[in-house]
């Protein structure tokens, strides 16, 4: 069982022609995506990849992410998922910093040319030797000027690969998180860990290969949710996974009923969407009848959404909470009792929580202390990537500290207090002020920023980012300062508002108090 892959390849060997993955009028079986896999293995072995190597992918909810996934780990390399929203600069940034051998990309849109952008990032990148471009037109003859394309080249390779008997501690995925300490780190994710996450699907959701789900996947692959709850879930027990490259509310639904999707999961917005969508048109009694299981992370779901979704589909929303450190599951809301509202559940199985204080003294057991989360079991990574001091700040005897206050019941259900001091949750993605803050100061105009969150009605918090402006540049505008950062940031990223001030407030010691800061 040791390689990540076997999650795929048991279930192909149980269930070649049953449906794995569906994309719009496309269906691909077990065994299709298989020997697809093995094609990409094979590739990249030709190409002089080894086992524990790394080998990056941007790639949207496209066959192509869970095909080229599952070659890099059959090779035994290890996968590094890239957001596809990464500008240039920071698309060489993760390649440098993970020493991606190889690169596989998406072509992408005009709207988000994911293919330039990582093309762009490849040639900065000394270290990464292989670029293979994912065009979706497949017939297009491979360029006499590079990069390669992907298509033609997979296609002259064999369908079958003696896949990398790799060990539960290799590391079979790095996924990017940004922490308060600027750049972002490579969380290690261990074989094992990424398994046993998949695998905690039958005590989770009564996951069952014999009554296989049908999952609806609109969670981004590249991240951990999406990845291990519904990629790594559904292949796991046989499922089958419907892929919607970008969550809009109307398609999600009219995939929901032409696919009889039985797993959901999405984060807050996702389910607020879903709801607003809902008029007479659509067979509201169908899609309730078919969704067995809604699942929700990435922050809390409001009382009044939890009301709705279930006067209208008859299914409880189950609450979960991890982060890319722990795989990601580290809790969830039991399945078949009823949710206790703003909770994230109890301790997964095989994973234990408590609370702890900064210097990790454990907090007294007590119904209204509030200590910092701390995590331990199965799914703790093996550490962040050529970091081993911020990798000892993280994690001691086996705990890692999750940077996010909590509290805990008397029966062990766990709340969210407060996230980690400094960051913003945006529509869903972690904003690191840190690493904004860094990067503006490089603007000339710049004398000093601080990178804060506010209030937004549909983002739930919106960037915006308080300047001293430099003296001799009166003439930049914040409209010049924001143009600016689009231009540095993936969009989910670039501060939105800027506002000059002619200084901030700081502490004696001559820290920013950004908590009097709006």
């Amino acid at each position: 069982m040791g390689n990540l892959a076997s999650l795929l390849e048991t279930s192909a060997e149980k269930y070649p022609d049953r449906t794995a993955i569906v994309f719009g009028d496309s269906r691909f079986t077990y065994a299709q995506v298989n020997g697809a896999a093995n094609q990409v293995a094979n590739l990249l072995a030709s190409r002089g990849v080894q086992p524990g190597d790394t080998v990056a992918l941007s790639c949207p909810n496209l066959p192509y992410f869970t095909i080229i996934y599952y070659g890099i780990l059959k090779a035994g390399a290890t996968v590094v998922p890239l957001n596809v929203l990464l500008k240039p600069r920071e698309v060489a940034y993760h390649l440098a910093d993970s020493g991606a051998k190889a690169y596989f990309a998406f072509e992408g849109s005009a709207e988000l040319p994911i293919g330039d952008a990582a093309w762009e990032g490849f040639q900065a990148t000394d270290s990464c030797q292989e670029f293979f471009l994912i065009k979706l037109d497949s017939e297009a003859p491979a360029p006499l000027e590079p990069p390669e394309y992907y298509a033609p080249l997979v296609a002259e390779q064999p369908p079958t690969f003696d896949t990398v008997d790799t060990d539960d501690d290799d590391v079979a995925v790095i996924l990017y998180t940004s922490g308060t300490t600027g750049q972002p780190k490579g969380a290690e994710l261990r074989h094992r860990n990424m398994r046993d996450n998949a695998l905690a699907g039958k005590d989770l959701f009564g996951a069952d290969e014999d009554r296989p789900d049908t999952y609806l996947c609109v969670l981004p692959l590249f991240h951990s949710f999406g990845q291990t709850v519904i990629q790594n879930g559904a292949f796991a027990f046989g499922g089958t996974v419907v892929m919607l490259p970008r969550f809009e509310a109307e398609p999600a639904l009219n995939l929901m009923l032409r696919e009889s999707v039985t797993f959901f999961a999405g984060v807050p917005t996702m389910y607020w969407g879903l709801l607003g969508a809902l008029d007479e048109s659509f067979d509201v009694a169908t899609l309730a009848k078919n969704l067995r299981v809604a699942a929700a992370g990435g922050s809390a779901l409001p009382v009044d959404i939890h009301r709705q979704f279930k006067e209208r589909f008859g299914v409880t929303i189950l609450e979960g909470y991890g982060l890319s450190e722990t795989s990601p599951v580290a809790s969830f809301s039991p399945y078949g009792q009823e949710p206790r509202v703003g909770s994230i559940g109890v301790p997964i199985p095989g994973v234990e929580m408590k609370l702890i204080n900064d210097d990790w003294s454990d907090v007294p057991d007590d119904p209204d202390a509030i200590g910092e989360i701390a995590i331990k079991g199965h799914n703790i990574m093996k550490g962040y990537h050529d970091r081993p001091e911020a990798t000892d700040e993280a994690i001691r005897d086996g705990w890692f500290r999750s940077g996010d206050l909590g509290r805990k019941d008397e029966d062990g259900y766990y709340y969210i207090v407060d996230r980690s001091k400094d960051m913003i949750i945006r529509g869903g993605y972690n904003v690191y002020p840190r690493e904004l803050e860094e990067v503006l100061m490089e603007h000339p105009a710049v004398s000093l920023v601080a990178v804060i969150g506010v209030p937004h009605e549909s983002h739930g918090e919106e960037i915006k980012a308080v300047v001293v402006k430099n003296k001799d540049h009166d003439d930049v505008s914040e409209d010049d300062l924001v143009a600016w950062g689009k231009e540095q940031f993936a969009s989910y990223k670039y501060p939105r508002v800027v506002e000059f001030r002619d200084e901030l407030p700081m502490t004696s010691t001559g820290k920013i108090l950004k908590r009097e800061l709006s």
